[in-house]
């Protein structure tokens, strides 16, 4: 640095070599490119001696949440992305092109949903949607150019399980790829990719992260296909900043403690709901997984109730449009997540004005049940 000016010098103090620091977490990358010392070894990340160029094309952080995710799923390798729909839009790219066709599932999420019908529509890519549950149903809508089965695990918001043996056992007779959306689930639930799924994407903004402070998505698969989605992530620019990805990692470390006391306090609430006489309906599993049900419940309220004064006495229990940090909230799916779809689609699927997703927290459960019975009270 000698006989350089302030100004020169200020620019150039980070610390360049951190190979010798032993760091006990993954440093933040916060950089958006990576430097090179010669032509030579620039030459060098393109005959694959480098790992990284520039950060959209590759970042240690965001490297290290695609393995993380992966090695939780079982799955060879992952990819990092912006957000749960880039995810889930890689990894339908990675397997499906112009002139191709998807069959998925009707009660999906709503971004999902218009993803599929409208987005990859104008890509010429179409998309039929059918009621999953029904396997002849899935049968009829396969056809010649059909590429992929897409589901979720636990589906948005009415929390039907999917069959995933019977989804595998499908693709493999027609010699389709699969595809599940395991958000809600979680790897600390499910592990579709081990029961035969081809791609499992996450919206990392939920339970990975856990603590509303991150948009982020991952989706994990064999390394073929990865590999694929790992290029439509670089060139489509849905990359993930390094900050986010640090984030999300750390999110995930205590993603399995959140997850048991989310998952017994949803437990909880939902038999209390499934008492009260002003609930028409309560949607949550009862035989996901030996760790759990999940931490999210949803309710259909009785027509007595009225839905504006429902929300306008939740108290400490915020409304939201999303879900799965630590503070138990409520969304609207009718005004929020599939007020896109058509008011048919809306009614195939049970969506109403009376229906409330609620996302379960780490509170105490006594005191959940109580805000609850006093919201719906006050609603009568």
């Amino acid at each position: 640095m000698v006989n350089q000016s302030f100004e020169t010098k200020i620019v150039h103090q980070s610390l360049k070599k951190t190979n010798h620091i032993r760091s006990k977490t993954t440093p933040i990358f916060q950089t958006s490119a990576f430097t090179f010392n010669s032509l030579e070894e620039l030459e060098g990340f393109y005959d694959g001696d480098a790992s990284y160029l520039y950060t959209r094309t590759g970042n240690p952080n965001t490297d290290e949440l695609g393995q993380m995710v992966a090695s939780l799923e079982g799955a060879p390798s992952g990819v990092a992305t912006s957000s749960g729909l880039s995810a889930i839009l890689a990894g339908v790219l990675s397997v499906a092109s112009a002139g191709d066709h998807i069959v998925a599932a009707e009660d999906i999420y709503g971004g999902t949903h218009h993803l599929l019908k409208q987005e990859l529509k104008n890509l010429g890519i179409e998309t039929t949607f059918v009621n999953f549950a029904d396997e002849a149903a899935i049968r009829h809508a396969i056809r010649d150019n059909t590429k992929l089965l897409y589901s979720e695990t636990v589906t948005n918001p009415f929390l039907r399980v999917e069959r995933i043996d019977k989804l595998v056992q499908l693709g493999e007779e027609y010699k389709l790829y699969t595809m599940v959306d395991n958000t809600f689930a979680t790897p600390y639930l499910l592990n579709p990719y081990l029961e035969g799924i081809h791609i499992v994407a996450h919206s990392a903004t939920k339970y990975l992260g856990g603590h509303s402070d991150v948009t982020a998505g991952v989706v994990v698969g064999c390394e073929e296909l990865m590999s694929k989605a790992r290029q439509k992530v670089v060139n489509l620019g849905s990359n993930l900043s390094s900050f986010e990805a640090w984030l999300t990692c750390r999110g995930i470390k205590t993603m399995a403690l959140r997850m048991e006391r989310q998952s017994a306090n949803a437990k909880q609430l939902a038999e209390s709901l499934y008492r009260n006489s002003y609930v028409k309906k309560v949607y949550y599993p009862t035989d996901l997984s030996s760790r759990g049900n999940g931490a999210i419940v949803t309710i259909e309220l009785a027509d007595t109730c009225d839905i504006h004064r429902f929300f306008s006495s939740l108290g400490w229990v915020k409304i939201v449009p999303t879900l799965a940090g630590v503070e138990t909230t409520v969304s609207y799916p009718l005004g929020t997540s599939h007020r896109a779809l058509s008011l048919e689609e809306q009614q195939n699927i049970g969506i109403n004005q009376q229906v409330v997703r609620i996302s379960i927290g780490i509170e105490d459960a006594d005191d959940i049940i109580k805000q609850f019975d006093k919201a719906i009270q006050a609603s009568v």
